[in-house]
């Protein structure tokens, strides 16, 4: 069947001018896309021509277009139809705002994609956990036997596999606070699996970062689906928000309605009549946040999937690179990966998850302008000795230290310039039976190209012990 709304946006950007912002992973499909089309595109980027892949400039140079690169990069920003902004770069930039004002389309892959696709879509977002539940989401729509899409954050930029797409397929996105940034349309599923405090230093405050999360559920009709943590207070009250039906999760409360982890065991709530669903230890990740990501992916897909196939792909799922990655075990010392938590509320879920075993901490990183005094009590009540290297070292040091006076309680910190000399403290100083956890509660960009560059070189580290 045609997809009329696709061929309705083919042929108005027929001929029209389009820029394209930013060359990073979501864009690059779309360049060849537009050529075929007949747009006349301009490409922006604020890196120099010497910054930007060969291959990309090939592509630019193939197609014969414009380009403005470099420091001033948007100043001929001027007289365009359609802009498609990357991610990073925010619709709120005076450049943008004046176009939009003029009278050009300002929008990004993702929010065409959701537009324009055939198919129901399910929508993951949150601070912390979206890449682990948008994957457990996606395996067991994928085990159920739905030809399903995985997209966003992760997988692959979906807008040019639209021709593609059916109406009985599933997408599931994992979406960023970036992309839902004045985006006005939202997936029929949608999922917010908690909201603290993240990006302060990109976005101009908490209330824009949390209106941006909003947007994923706030063009529902009465047919949509918004599952949301019912021990998160912001996520909680977004339900009174919502247009159309409200599934929450707890790990804390015993709900009504919704699912909820007691006491070891995820249940399913209707009405007060609590269902057994799964033993918690019988899934292969762990901690309580992964037994809550767990509760969400259940209320997602619980109107597609039988529940007894659901637990069943649950319990085969593996930890998602770099979230608690379990990487070897050397002389009786276990070393996991956790380099995706870039806040602290990602390193304390991970320090929790070893309940009852003797934890050596790797931290720091890139400031994103974060609190870590919320990570301060868990370290001293949980941790052994803490190794930290990177610009918020000596935040969280700080942060410990106050708290260690506060207990009267001594933690051991190690302050380190570099991974491998992290690496190095951290083989001195760890006994067999203990955890060596780098879970770095900051981003990378101090040190890394990003978390995953930064957990691959710990990984690399670990597996030439």
């Amino acid at each position: 069947m045609q997809n009329e709304k696709l061929e309705e946006f083919n042929n108005y950007i027929k001929f029209r001018k389009v820029a394209v912002i930013g060359l990073g992973v979501s864009n690059l499909p779309l360049l060849d896309y537009l050529h075929e089309k007949k747009a006349k595109v301009t490409v922006f980027d604020q890196r120099t021509i010497d910054q930007i892949p060969k291959e990309v400039m090939d592509i630019i140079t193939q197609n014969s277009f414009e380009f403005s690169l470099g420091e001033n990069y948007l100043s001929k920003l001027q007289g365009f139809d359609l802009i498609l902004r990357s991610p990073s770069c925010l619709p709120t930039i005076p450049e943008l705002v004046a176009e939009a004002e003029r009278g050009a389309l300002v929008t990004t892959e993702i929010e065409l994609l959701i537009k324009m696709c055939p198919a129901k879509i399910i929508g993951v977002t949150g601070s912390d956990g979206k890449t682990t539940t948008t994957s457990l989401i996606y395996a067991i729509l994928k085990e159920a036997g739905y030809n399903t899409w995985l997209g966003g954050n992760i997988g692959i930029p979906l807008f040019t596999k639209l021709p593609e797409m059916k109406s009985d397929d599933i997408v599931v996105l994992e979406l960023s606070s970036f992309q839902l940034m004045e985006m006005n349309v939202s997936p029929s599923i949608s999922v917010i699996t908690n909201i603290t405090p993240n990006h302060l230093n990109i976005h101009k405050d908490y209330e824009e970062y949390i209106d941006a999360k909003k947007n994923i559920f706030k063009y529902q009709d009465e047919n949509g689906i918004l599952v949301l943590n019912y021990d998160n207070e912001i996520t909680k009250e977004c339900g009174k928000e919502a247009n159309g039906k409200v599934i929450y999760f707890s790990s804390k409360e015993k709900l009504e309605n919704g699912y909820i982890v007691d006491e070891g065991v995820i249940k399913e709530c209707e009405d007060g009549v609590r269902k057994h669903i799964m033993e918690c230890k019988s899934a292969k990740l762990r901690g309580i946040h992964n037994y809550q990501n767990i509760c969400t992916a259940l209320a997602a897909t619980k109107t597609l999937v039988d529940t007894e196939k659901a637990v069943e792909t649950i319990k085969e799922f593996n930890a998602v690179e770099h979230r608690l990655e379990f990487v070897r075990e050397v002389n009786g010392i276990k070393w996991y990966n956790d380099s995706a938590s870039s806040s602290p509320t990602r390193t304390i879920s991970g320090i929790n998850a070893f309940e009852g075993e003797e934890i050596i901490l790797i931290a720091g990183g890139y400031d994103k302008n974060l609190d870590y005094t919320p990570l301060a009590k868990p370290v001293v009540d949980n941790v052994k000795a803490l190794i930290l290297m990177g610009q918020t070292s000596n935040k969280i040091f700080d942060a410990v230290t106050i708290e260690m006076e506060k207990q009267n309680k001594n933690v051991k910190i190690y302050m380190c310039n570099s991974l491998q000399e992290v690496m190095d403290t951290a083989r001195r100083i760890a006994n067999p039976g203990q955890v060596v956890l780098f879970s770095p509660g900051s981003a990378s960009f101090d040190m890394f190209k990003n978390a995953y560059d930064r957990g691959n070189q710990f990984k690399n580290l670990v597996l030439n012990m």
